[in-house]
This record gives C-alpha cells, structure tokens and sequence, in this order.
C-alpha cells in the first residue's frame, strides 16, 4: 500500500487480511519511502520484491505518476512480477485513461479498496497461467 492516508492504509490492510489475501501487507504514507523499500528489495532475484502494489495518485512531495516513473528504473526482472494497481480517491477520467495508459499499471480502481477488487484481481491477474 502506497497512500499518504494513514486510515486509508489501515482499512486496506485489515481487508486484505479478512480476505486472507496477501500473507504479508505493507504500507507507506510516502512514495519515496516505497521507493527505497523497492530499492532495498531488489537483489539478484525478484524473490523479496512485492507481488502486488496498490498506489495512491496525489500525495504530497512524490505523487503516484513520479512514482511510476521511478519505478520505471528498477531493474525489469524485479518489476515484472509484481501488479501494479492505482487505488485512487480521483475519477477524474484524464486520471482514469493516464493511469491505464502506463504499461506498469494493470488496472485502476476507485477507493474504498473492497473484497469485490481483490475477487476481481484473483480472476483477472493471479490466477493466470
């Protein structure tokens, strides 16, 4: 979970947790802090890098859209295993269509993040082969 709402945050993770989705959650209230989390996770294997990232679009200092762009760095091998999401407060369509618009970002979902989002990232994303 990357979002500067530290409530949002808890909400998220006792979700994922009652849907016994996710063995490990961890949030960041700030994209940098995420970012050398990510960073720090990336060895010779993708093996501590996240499966999955839920991110916020407007945070102060780092927003999601800098964030992408950074990540965009990190080495493909780490990156192309993990599910990118945007889990946003904003419908703005621009926001919508630029979110859907970077190869990173599987999908975008509006907030409050739900048990039906996470159903729906099993089927769509997870339970490919």
């Amino acid at each position: 979970m990357i979002d500067d709402d530290e409530v949002n945050n808890f909400v998220c993770e006792s979700i994922i947790r009652n849907e016994n989705f996710a063995d490990d959650v961890v949030s960041f209230q700030g994209a940098e802090e995420a970012l050398e989390f990510l960073k720090s996770s990336v060895g010779t294997t993708s093996d501590n890098f996240p499966d999955l990232i839920f991110l916020d679009i407007n945070m102060p200092g780092m927003d999601g859209w800098n964030f992408i762009e950074e990540y965009r760095k990190l080495p493909e091998y780490a990156t192309q295993k993990c599910n990118l999401f945007m889990l946003s407060s904003a419908v703005d369509r621009k926001d919508i269509m630029c979110a859907r618009s970077h190869k990173e970002v599987k999908e975008f979902f509006s907030k409050p993040l739900s048990p039906e989002i996470l159903e729906f990232i099993k089927e769509e994303f997870l339970m490919r082969v």
